[in-house]
């Protein structure tokens, strides 16, 4: 560590957010190293350091013996004022360098509301903003994540964008920068080399133009660019790299656990699901890789807990021999086992009988909407009796509290859907007083999160309206009068940083004008509600003369020209639009073991997915 951070860590409230040196962390020589690698959270050391995605490149890179990957978050406020008072520039975790003089810096962007603490963490590191303005052929800056479905409103600021998933494709570009340097290469004849790797997107190389209206005309490649740039895919997950441990915290973290991806992807097809559709197909670790990494990272964490992760944990094929392989040495060895995301429609008595025998933690389900009508429209295909059956084996099994997930703002959505919500939770009261079984003595909790719904790219709602603040508002009230019972309690999201969040997920270039003065405006951290300043967002779209409700509150014509329509996620363009107009409907489409759809993600993984006819 560098004197000047020793000196200023006495001032800030969690100096080990900033000091390193944690077990696992990896340490190398700099002097034989090719390529030095900042992977940048942009958000705090306690959720940064729960991110999976992390994990595993952070592993990926440091395999290698030419790289190092060192990790970089946010800094908290008070470190910030520090940093900026003693002329402290942004440094890596575990060499304590200058990240400015890093070869590559990469974001993970997991949400839209992180992008200026992008531009911050960039500006803290002292490199130039704009990719523009940045002529060296390093620090290359990249970005990857969920919101790189539509990377358009960063295109300013980033010179490469990883599409999909990055195991392949983060070694494709670190040997092409590693020879681009040791030849002595320009940026821009890095950029033309990297554009025809799969999975790697670069924004210089396409120019935008716009109707009248305001609506995208043309977003036209230039330098030989492809005019689709397909995501990077894994085949073979028990083939694929998954780290053997990770890094672990001096401080409490958000998930302060061991974590085992079981599978990538998702069959079911929820149509307000962005992660749903973009990392399809379905592709699954077997048991026996499963069950032996899970022993591997208990090994070498020294964790007493591991979390099961995938979009939904019950719908992997082998569930119950998963589950009582794990159970097997976990039960024996005290180790918690976690299964979030777990669905009614499968929730079977194994299930139950396997649950039983770990350590006993909250049960969360997401009706996602009230009415049966509704949960049609958003194609869950989930009934109100299937909930209650679910319900009743918890209760039955000694639970005595459920969370209960639902959506706000939902394409169609009416107030008899809302009242819908409360009418479900009371639902699942009466379900527990009716068992005779139940603990006598013992009360019943059920917790209602309402999420505002905002329509994302590569969904069947990327073309819908985003409901108003006023709307959500009087929803959120309504519901609230609504509720019957104090056994029911109800938490949502607040409505200005949905708006915003709304803009950010569907709009295009111009949008990169605004992020930067908002920026400027003082905007970071805009996903906690103690920082969010929408006064100065609203500035800044003001000085720009673009209305943020251009790109939240009208509907979107099928013919119209989408900023990502030359991204290429796999789910095809006329397979969304299908379900887009079965959604209005009323109609759902079951999921892919039930029958294959056609949605097209098997091209991307050699004409091979899960579906099963």
């Amino acid at each position: 560590m560098k004197k000047e951070v020793e000196k200023i860590l006495q001032y800030v409230q969690k100096p080990a957010r900033y000091i390193g040196g944690e077990l696992n962390s990896v340490v190398k020589d700099k002097n034989e190293i090719d390529i030095r690698y900042a992977f940048c959270f942009p958000d705090t050391y306690e959720i940064g350091m729960s991110h999976l995605g992390m994990k595993i490149l952070y592993g990926l890179v440091n395999e290698r013996e030419d790289a190092w990957c060192e990790r970089v978050f946010a800094p908290d406020t008070d470190m910030e004022e520090q940093m900026r008072k003693y002329n402290v520039p942004l440094f890596a975790l575990e060499s304590g360098d200058y990240i400015k003089n890093f070869d590559m810096i990469g974001f993970t962007l997991q949400y839209e509301l992180c992008y200026t603490n992008m531009l911050n963490m960039l500006n803290l590191a002292g490199i130039k903003l704009l990719s523009s303005e940045r002529n060296d052929l390093t620090p290359i800056i990249c970005v990857g994540g969920p919101c790189c479905c539509n990377p358009e409103p960063i295109a300013d600021f980033v010179d490469i964008v990883f599409l999909g998933e990055g195991e392949e494709s983060t070694n494709e570009v670190i040997d092409l920068l590693k020879d681009c340097k040791k030849k002595g290469l320009s940026k821009q004849e890095f950029l033309y080399k990297a554009k025809d790797i799969t999975g790697v997107y670069v924004p210089s190389f396409y120019e935008d133009s716009y109707n009248d209206d305001g609506t995208l005309k043309s977003l036209k490649p230039i330098n030989d660019a492809p005019a689709v740039v397909k995501k990077s895919i894994i085949s073979d997950m028990n083939k694929v790299y998954y780290p053997k441990e990770f890094v672990v915290p001096y401080i409490s973290i958000v998930h302060d656990r061991a974590v085992e991806e079981i599978f990538r992807g998702c069959i079911r097809g929820c149509r307000f699901c962005q992660a749903g559709f973009i990392y399809r197909p379905i592709r699954e670790k077997n048991v026996e890789t499963i069950n032996q990494q899970c022993k591997e990272l208990i090994k070498n964490t020294g964790y007493d807990e591991i979390s099961l992760c995938s979009l939904s944990t019950s719908d992997h094929s082998d569930v119950n021999n998963m589950l009582t392989t794990l159970i097997d040495w976990t039960v024996k060895d005290n180790i918690n086992l976690s299964l979030p995301s777990l669905r009614v429609d499968n929730f079977s008595d194994e299930l139950v009988e396997k649950l039983n025998k770990v350590r006993r933690s909250g049960l969360t389900f997401a009706p996602e909407a009230g009415t049966q009508r509704l949960r049609d429209v958003i194609n869950k295909n989930v009934t109100e009796q299937e909930l209650l059956d679910t319900c009743t084996k918890v209760f039955n099994n000694g639970w005595s509290s459920v969370k209960l997930y639902f959506m706000m703002g939902l394409p169609t959505e009416t107030m008899e859907d809302i009242e819908g919500i409360a009418n479900l939770a009371m639902e699942v009261i009466h379900t527990f007083y009716k068992n005779p079984d139940r603990q006598k003595g013992t009360g019943c909790q059920v917790s209602i999160s309402c999420a505002s719904f905002i329509p994302k790219p590569f969904t069947p709602f990327q073309w819908e309206p985003e409901d108003s603040q006023e709307s959500l508002k009087a929803k959120q009230e309504y519901l609230l009068k609504s509720i019957p019972s104090k056994k029911i309690r109800v938490s949502y999201h607040d409505t200005p940083t949905s708006l915003l969040e709304g803009v950010l997920a569907r709009g295009d270039r111009r949008l990169g004008k605004v992020i930067l003065r908002a920026y400027e405006l003082g905007c970071k951290f805009d996903s906690w509600d103690d920082k969010f300043n929408f006064d100065a967002w609203l500035q800044a779209f003001e000085e720009n003369n673009l209305d943020p409700h251009f790109y939240t509150h009208r509907r979107r014509d099928f013919s119209e020209l989408l900023p990502w329509d030359h991204l290429d996620f796999g789910v095809s363009r006329r397979f969304l639009e299908q379900e887009n107009k079965k959604a209005h409907n009323n109609e759902t489409t079951p999921h892919c073991r039930i029958k294959c759809s056609g949605c097209g993600a098997n091209k991307l993984n050699g004409g091979a997915c899960d579906a099963r006819s």
